[in-house]
């Protein structure tokens, strides 16, 4: 009877556990229901741009003002995150948001030395901490994180829970997540991260501001060493490594995150989506080179002066360096302004591609001579840089020296509105004064175009003839990437060829480019764009308010910037397209008729020229006496000058040859010594003349 009375209240008993069981979990569920974890699907993080290969070129704070990076583990260095679970939490893969072993470790520590020694927090209390910030360190708010780590733990797995505390972990001041603080304290990603480096990030997080290494240093050093010793202790590294890694310098600063490609990065802000990062063509390497090579000439060039660069791969289109400014913060540079983009005089940039059609209509070979003398076209009057002029030269020599009378002439065969056809099909529109046909002008730079746009007629010219559009990631999603042939194989080649042969500005290494310089109209602009079998890049310089600059010019101002730009860029130099079948490339003497001499007629028909006047010495004059100071140690030369004649001329004295063939019509001579002399000079067409003189 009694065992009956016994076995009853057994299964009362039973029956109200398990209905109190019961009722206890129904009841911890309906609350975890009721009060879930405030777990967002996407952290508030930083907007991060990145580069082609998807590495952080810059990121914009949160709108808190944090710099908080998003972060996967396969982002970190495994070292790291072994180090931070073995010391934080070394159960974190076993337990289920509570280390009971842990908490009563920690209790019994307090019980006997009436002090905190070890904290039972786990990765998923901290996180819980974070998510969620306690007003005060009191047992029920660590109650409290208790119940949202257990909550946490159902809802996110351990590697998404990592991920969220190295995203939000503190780091001191406004840093938040491993990301941000070994940018900031090591200037790279924690993907390789040294022992040392590791230790000091797992230690801060703790007490971020009193262990901010920018500001405690020793308290910085001191607490990464601790970690060093608890990972010895724990046997995750040697004594030995742990020694060295102590060895290591904890450096007192923090640096600024990076910044790179502003211009670029503010033009994608538009179209952030929250925790997707934004994409651009640019290679960081590239953009990091071309941009330290701005802020040095801008140094260099002087105050209000600034510097634009756009380096592209003339076989995609895509950009892969862009500099809108020397540096985006000097306002005195107007730094905000994207000088790439903005339109301006070219310059003589455009030559060679008045020249690449004249070699497309068979108009000219490279030998074929052209008059660089005065000439009127209906009031329009072109003169050279230097405003001399050098007689006949050939269509290779007019381009290498960029004579502005032979491309007008050459412009004035071929038709400036067929060179802008010609823009406008390679997906270039140049902009002209306002109902304005296209003028002889243009070849001189008497047309609006933008730095990218002369890139991107420039990829033509490394790339066989067919241009590419340009593109960074800042077009709209429905911008159609397109091709266009802007000159033929044979004649791209042709200017290839001759461009290749421009001197590189003195010091610059030779790097096997072809380039063009070039210089606006009142020194207000400066130009060079140069390429090689793939990659093409542009130089402007001047500055902001298209004020004038004397003395600026496109080979003393932007072609040493290509130069170096090329070398920074750490691009491998691809050789310059071969000759393709076809090419046409006769001796002068082997040249037919048509081609021997270029002229333009009212017609476009290639006409005889007319013959120039012989050759005559007008100084000094015949049987003249000159007082050059012979016999003393400050004698002076005598200047020569001539007038008519055909160019190149070659001056003798006394039947010996003075100096290689000079296409100017001065010269100078420094006689041996004193007595009569017969001066003489002879021109293209054989014609001489001679005066004889008395030097004293």
């Amino acid at each position: 009877m009694l065992s009956k009375k016994l076995l009853r209240r057994a299964a009362i008993a039973v029956a109200s556990l398990a209905a109190f069981f019961t009722i206890a979990v129904a009841t911890l569920w309906q609350l975890d229901r009721a009060f879930p974890p405030p777990l967002p699907e996407r952290l508030t993080v930083s907007t991060e741009v990145q580069d082609r290969d998807g590495q952080l070129l810059r990121a914009f704070a949160t709108p808190d003002g944090y710099w908080r990076l998003e972060t996967r583990l396969d982002q970190v260095d495994k070292q790291f995150v072994d180090m931070l679970v073995t010391y934080e939490d070394k159960r974190f893969w076993d337990h289920e948001g509570v280390d009971v072993l842990a908490l009563a470790r920690a209790a019994g520590q307090f019980a006997t030395s009436g002090h905190i020694v070890s904290g039972g927090s786990t990765l998923s209390m901290q996180l819980a901490r974070l998510i969620e910030p306690r007003e005060s360190r009191s047992l029920g708010s660590k109650l409290k994180q208790m119940l949202r780590a257990i909550q946490i733990e159902r809802r996110l797995s351990k590697r998404e829970i990592l991920e969220r505390y190295l995203t939000l972990a503190p780091y001191g001041g406004n840093l938040e997540g491993v990301r941000a603080a070994s940018l900031a304290y090591f200037g790279k990603e924690p993907k390789r991260l040294t022992v040392s480096e590791a230790a000091l990030l797992v230690a801060l997080p703790q007490l971020p501001e009193k262990r901010r290494p920018d500001r405690n240093l020793q308290i910085a050093h001191a607490a990464r060493d601790r970690v060093l010793t608890r990972m010895v202790s724990s046997g995750l590294i040697g004594e030995r490594e742990a020694a060295r890694a102590a060895l290591d310098d904890v450096l007192g600063l923090r640096r600024r995150l990076p910044a790179l490609a502003p211009h670029a990065s503010y033009a994608m802000l538009p179209k952030a989506v929250p925790g997707q990062p934004l994409k651009l063509t640019i290679r960081k390497s590239v953009q990091q080179g071309l941009e330290q090579v701005a802020r040095d000439a801008a140094t260099r060039l002087g105050p209000r002066l600034s510097v634009a660069m756009v380096l592209a791969d003339a076989r995609t289109g895509d950009i892969l360096g862009e500099v809108g400014s020397a540096n985006f913060f000097d306002s005195s540079r107007s730094g905000w302004i994207d000088m790439t983009k903005v339109v301006r005089s070219p310059g003589s940039t455009l030559k060679p591609f008045i020249y690449g059609l004249a070699f497309e209509q068979g108009l000219v070979a490279q030998e074929t001579l052209i008059e660089d003398s005065p000439v009127d076209f209906s009031g329009y009057r072109p003169k050279n840089f230097d405003m001399g002029y050098q007689g006949d030269v050939s269509i290779r020599q007019a381009l290498q020296l960029s004579l502005n009378v032979p491309a007008i002439r050459v412009l004035d065969a071929v038709g400036p509105a067929r060179l802008t056809a010609r823009f406008r099909q390679a997906g270039v529109n140049p902009i002209l004064p306002v109902n304005e046909a296209p003028g002889l002008a243009i070849g001189l730079g008497g047309v609006g175009v933008t730095l990218r746009d002369l890139v991107q007629l420039y990829t033509g010219l490394a790339n066989g003839g067919k241009t590419h559009s340009l593109r960074d990631g800042t077009e709209p999603a429905n911008a159609v990437s397109s091709t266009a042939t802007i000159l033929s194989d044979q004649a791209n080649w042709q200017i290839i060829d001759i461009l290749s042969g421009v001197k590189p500005p003195e010091g610059a290494l030779q790097r096997g480019i072809a380039y063009k310089t070039g210089t606006s109209y009142g020194y207000r602009d400066a130009w060079s764009v140069g390429f090689d079998g793939r990659y093409v890049l542009g130089v402007w310089v001047g500055r902001p308010d298209a004020g004038a600059v004397p003395g600026l010019s496109g080979y003393v101002s932007a072609a040493p910037i290509l130069f170096e730009g090329f070398v920074r860029s750490g691009l491998a130099t691809v050789p310059l397209p071969g000759k393709p079948p076809g090419a046409f490339t006769p001796k002068r003497e082997d040249l037919p008729v048509t081609l021997a001499r270029f002229g333009a007629g009212a017609d476009g028909l290639v006409q005889a020229t007319p013959t120039e006047p012989a050759p005559s010495i007008i100084f000094p004059p015949d049987g003249a006496r000159v007082d050059l100071s012979t016999n003393s140690a400050d004698a002076s030369p005598l200047v020569l000058k001539l007038q008519g004649g055909r160019a190149p001329f070659r001056w003798l004295a006394n039947g010996k040859p003075l100096i290689g063939l000079d296409r100017r019509r001065t010269a100078t001579w420094l006689p041996d010594g004193a007595g009569y002399s017969t001066l003489t000079v002879i021109d293209a067409a054989g014609r001489a003349a001679s005066v004889k003189v008395f030097v004293q």
